[in-house]
């Protein structure tokens, strides 16, 4: 059972696949990393020795910036776009898409669900 920054990684999945379950790490991260550490990216997490896990567990830590500390400068970065009261910051403030998606219609992972207000009215009235 590896672990490496707080996180169990899933035996059966393969290394490649099983590093993108921590938080700021990818795909083509993952990819980086084993390349740098030389491990077999269709290796099995359950196959790999201890002494691999170290190799990738002191790359991570020398090189990227994972789990609460990246959380940790996302949510600033959003706060002071909030503080700074720039567009971009009115978007996350009001729970909107920040990026210039529309949003007469989709949108509403961010959104929410629709405020069915016709068939409000029709209640009230029968």
């Amino acid at each position: 059972m590896a672990r490496i920054a707080g996180i169990t990684l899933p035996p059966e999945k393969r290394i490649e696949i099983g590093l993108t379950y921590i938080y700021g790490i990818g795909r083509s991260k993952a990819s980086q990393i084993l390349d740098e550490a030389r491990i077999d990216k269709s290796k099995k997490v359950k196959d790999l020795t201890e002494d691999e896990v170290n190799k990738i567990r002191q790359i991570i830590e020398k090189r990227e910036k994972i789990e609460g500390e990246l959380r940790k400068e996302v949510s600033t970065n959003i706060k002071r776009l909030i503080d700074i009261g720039c567009y971009r910051g009115l978007r996350h403030k009001r729970n909107l898409p920040v990026h210039g998606q529309r949003t007469r219609t989709n949108a509403r992972s961010r959104k929410g669900p629709r405020g069915h207000t016709i068939r409000k009215l029709k209640e009230r009235k029968a």
